[in-house]
């Protein structure tokens, strides 16, 4: 299994390497955003090895008695240490802190703007003056690209649309729900969380998604030791399957995760949140006066979570 990367276009490329799956788009002057893409794409080919080396310790729970060695490990760890005693390990932030290590090579004088899209969780790189309008999808687990274009006559829609803008204090963005590529102990279809980092972003969805729960016999859960060997959640319960419930269910539950959104927010690990279950939904807005705005349709960029 080799590390492989693929031009999608002259500003974006596909990065691949084993469970590791990014689109890197950056934009500015050409010679720069060149030179960023191979230099993300130099440090990419090791960053899985890296990972796989200290995979036994990133599968337990954080403490302060061990800490990884490697410079992405250490950003997991962090990261997830930052929710103590909240249960967490540092796997919960691996998509955002592999996003955020990239974003670095693009911080760089002619790139004006860029984003490494790691499955959802985003890191994104914004020079002064500079914006990016970013699609939410409230289920990925119902959408199927080609499917959802051809519905739409050629268009991509999305359920939701917002601005960043880099004088906000917000380079990360994740998404953690049941229906999503990691487990989860809540029912949230998705839950959008807003941070200063990709790594913080990333935990702090998955905290959130956890929270947005309530009690029912018709939820299936099964311990995550079940459903994929060597989980780094052992033998506790994951949601994999969640019936329609009664919409008094639903808002009890999104409340929950509001409440620990908020909790969050007052913290300094989170600056906005979304939060969709079965077609109800909470925002968490920004606690300061530069609030979040629907994107105009002249945005500058696109990326999706």
């Amino acid at each position: 299994m080799t590390a492989q990367r693929t031009a999608l276009d002259k500003s974006r490329w596909h990065f691949n390497h084993g469970p590791i799956d990014i689109v890197a788009e950056a934009h500015g002057d050409p010679y720069a955003v060149v030179a960023a893409h191979d230099a993300a794409w130099a440090r990419f080919v090791h960053v899985l090895d890296e990972l796989v080396r200290e995979l036994p310790l990133l599968r337990l729970p954080v403490t302060d008695r061990m800490r990884p060695r490697n410079v992405v490990a250490r950003r997991m760890w962090d990261a997830c240490a930052a929710f103590s005693p909240t249960f967490i390990t540092p796997m919960a932030a691996v998509a955002g802190s592999v996003a955020q290590e990239l974003i670095a090579f693009y911080q760089r004088p002619g790139v004006e703007r860029a984003w490494i899209n790691n499955g959802g969780d985003i890191a994104l790189h914004l020079a002064p003056g500079q914006s990016a309008r970013v699609g939410v999808f409230s289920d990925l687990a119902r959408f199927d690209l080609r499917d959802h274009i051809v519905r739409e006559g050629g268009v991509l829609t999305t359920d939701g649309q917002f601005e960043l803008r880099a004088d906000q204090p917000v380079r990360g963005v994740a998404t953690s729900g049941w229906r999503g590529r990691s487990f989860s102990l809540g029912i949230a279809d998705s839950v959008t969380v807003l941070a200063p980092t990709a790594a913080q972003a990333d935990a702090a969805a998955t905290v959130i998604a956890n929270a947005v729960d309530v009690d029912d016999p018709a939820i299936a859960r099964r311990p995550a030791s079940e459903c994929k060997d060597n989980s780094d959640l052992g033998d506790t319960l994951v949601t994999v399957d969640v019936p329609t419930l009664a919409p008094a269910q639903v808002r009890n539950a999104l409340d929950t995760g509001a409440v620990c959104a908020k909790v969050l927010q007052k913290g300094g690990l989170v600056w906005a949140a979304l939060l969709v279950c079965q077609g109800q939904w909470r925002l968490v807005e920004p606690l300061c006066s530069k609030a979040l705005k629907a994107a105009p349709s002249n945005a500058v960029g696109s990326v999706f979570a």
